[in-house]
């Protein structure tokens, strides 16, 4: 099976470039399915209903996120019935949304998909290391192909997860930064595992955002409105080969494609 994990959707120009280009990806690569984290999505901050479908429509079959997810608060009502939608599985059950979900591709082999959110410079939450084990145990009954977005700060807390869980789950990517790391590589145990997927977004900017609006704010200290930018737009994403009866990773690939 063939995994395209997308990083962070940033904005209107990341879901352009997603519909742009994700049907040429799909063909080259031979992609079973397309997970992204879409926390960003709309307007830079948050999802929507609408931008959640379009999503969908372009071909990506989960969406994690992270902190971000609640911004947009009309998104709150749609969350406890779409599971293609992803909260960060060690958020409190109360919070809306599913900590997981099992996916059946084209060929009708099935896929377990999870997030995660870091701890370390982050919002206070519970263990993400204590979720893993809870959720992936659960997931192992349905399929043994599972992906973990883990949706961090930390890149000690991203590579320690990825020890936790190697041989246990299939591939582990982490997201937040918005930046694209150069550490993709196979665990001992069969897990692939890469720091930070990087983001889907206008890269003339400061993590997606305009550098005014961000300059701004350093210089000053002032609570500064973001807005998304649209120029040098780039598609970061993850293509993941896993073996389908055993669940391990044969190859972890960085893609990296210029747009605009």
């Amino acid at each position: 099976m063939k995994i395209l994990f997308i990083g962070d959707i940033i904005g209107k120009p990341g879901r352009n470039v997603v519909k742009k280009l994700l049907p040429a990806l799909r063909a080259e690569h031979g992609i079973d399915f397309v997970v992204a984290n879409g926390e960003n999505a709309a307007g830079g901050f948050g999802l929507t209903q609408s931008v959640a479908e379009e999503l969908f429509n372009a071909g990506i079959g989960a969406l994690t996120s992270g902190n971000h997810l609640w911004d947009k608060k009309e998104i709150e009502p749609l969350l406890p019935r779409e599971p293609r939608i992803l909260k960060p599985a060690n958020y409190p059950d109360s919070a809306p949304g599913f900590p997981h979900g099992v996916y059946e591709t084209a060929s009708g082999q099935t896929i377990g998909v999870m997030c995660l959110q870091g701890q370390v410079f982050m919002p206070p939450i519970d263990s993400p290391f204590r979720a893993a084990d809870r959720f992936v145990a659960e997931l192992k009954k349905q399929t043994d192909i599972i992906l973990v977005d883990l949706h961090a700060e930390a890149t000690s807390e991203k590579i320690a997860m990825g020890w936790h869980l190697d041989g246990k789950i299939s591939a582990l990517v982490g997201t937040h930064t918005h930046v694209m790391t150069a550490d993709e590589r196979i665990l001992p145990m069969g897990t692939a595992y890469i720091t930070d997927a990087g983001m889907t977004g206008g890269f003339d900017s400061v993590i997606g955002m305009e550098k005014k609006d961000v300059l701004e704010r350093f210089y000053t200290g002032l609570n500064t409105k973001f807005e998304v930018a649209e120029r040098d737009v780039r598609l970061n994403a993850v293509l993941v080969e896993i073996d389908d009866r055993s669940g391990k990773a044969r190859g972890i690939e960085r893609i990296n494609r210029v747009v605009y």
